[in-house]
Parts: structure tokens; sequence; C-alpha cells
């Protein structure tokens, strides 16, 4: 596989590589030394999620409070989702910069982001399934969000897409108003975290 970094700091593409023949493909679609060797630090699993989602379901920005924060290895092994990722650390020289990736079953690909990062994905197709691993558990009282809506960020979702909101997600304040109630991680406890990893 293939990995690449995002525009956001400390997030990351992966090209996967699909092995096929007339039974059908196997694809290697995590691999702990690969994603090692580019952010310094093995991923700690300590849960792992599988969402499904009709067309037009949007979910997040979602991130959890650091430390520990939650990061998070992403991949669809059905349909089609936009997989975005937000910088909310507070003090980042990209703070309030995304960038996103088009993860589908047809073209193998995962998105690494790491903890005090903000994550997001609309749903492409009916049924369209999202696994992913996550280096620390649900833990709903250091888990926020802000609006995947804030018009400050401008995130790239499609405009032929009907959007599907939780409650929560529907509600959640902008990455400003975030900011002002002291909800978001900030750069110096995520570097703290990492080189805590590190070591």
């Amino acid at each position: 596989m293939d990995i690449a970094p995002l525009a956001v700091p400390d997030s990351y593409v992966l090209d996967l590589v699909p092995h096929g023949d007339e039974r059908g493909r196997f694809t290697e679609w995590y691999r702990a030394d690969v994603l090692a060797g580019a952010t310094g630090w093995a991923l700690p699993l300590a849960q792992a999620n599988h969402s499904v989602s009709a067309r037009g379901v949007l979910r997040g920005v979602h991130f959890a409070l650091v430390p520990p924060g939650q990061a998070k290895y992403v991949y669809c092994p059905a349909g089609r989702v936009l997989d975005v990722v937000v910088d909310v650390r507070v003090g980042s020289p990209t703070f309030g910069v995304s960038d996103s990736v088009l993860l589908e079953a047809g073209r193998p690909r995962a998105v690494f982001l790491a903890e005090g990062l903000g994550h997001a994905f609309v749903s492409l197709e009916d049924r369209s399934s999202v696994t992913y691993l996550v280096s620390s558990g649900y833990s709903p009282g250091r888990e926020f969000g802000v609006s995947p809506l804030d018009p400050d960020l401008d995130l790239p979702w499609p405009a032929d897409v009907e959007f599907v909101l939780s409650d929560k997600d529907r509600g959640a304040p902008t990455l400003a108003e975030a900011r002002e109630q002291g909800l978001l991680p900030t750069m110096a406890e995520c570097a703290a975290r990492y080189a805590e990893l590190r070591g």
C-alpha cells in the first residue's frame, strides 16, 4: 500500500492494493507497520466500528478531547462515501483547514487521522459501509462535534445530495462557537499526545 499526507497535518490517505482472480478479491486494508512508518507511532487499537448509511447521510464533524483523543483509521468496503478531515486543534497553523478523500469499494483506499482532528463523511450511495478502527473507546463526556454545514468551514459536500443528519449533528456549534465554548482540543495537547505515542 502507498501512503501520502493530506492537507491537514497528521492525516494520511492510503492507496490499497487489491488482489483478484475468478474467485473474487482480497485486500490488506490495514497494516500497522506501514502506518507506524509514516506517523512514527503505532495505532493503539481500542475499538472497531461499522456503519451502514443511506445516500445523503452525513455524519460528523466529530472529535474527542485530548488526552487521550481518538485516532481513526477509516475504510469503505461497500458503496461510496466522501470522507473529510478537519483541523480543529486550536493553535495549529492549519486550524480550520480540511481535506477530503473519496472512499469507494471499487478503488480500495483508507484514511488515517490522528488524535485531535475532526472527522466527517457523507454517503454517496445507499447502503454505503464504513468500517473504522479507533484508538480509544466511546466516551460520551469527551466526544464533541462541530457543524458539518458551518459556512466558514465550507466543506466540499456535493451539491446534488439531500443531507440527512442526526439531531446532535444538526444542532452542533460552528467551529468559531466551539472555540469560544472551550470545546476544542489544543495543538499543544495534541503535540504532547503524539510525543507520548512516539515514546
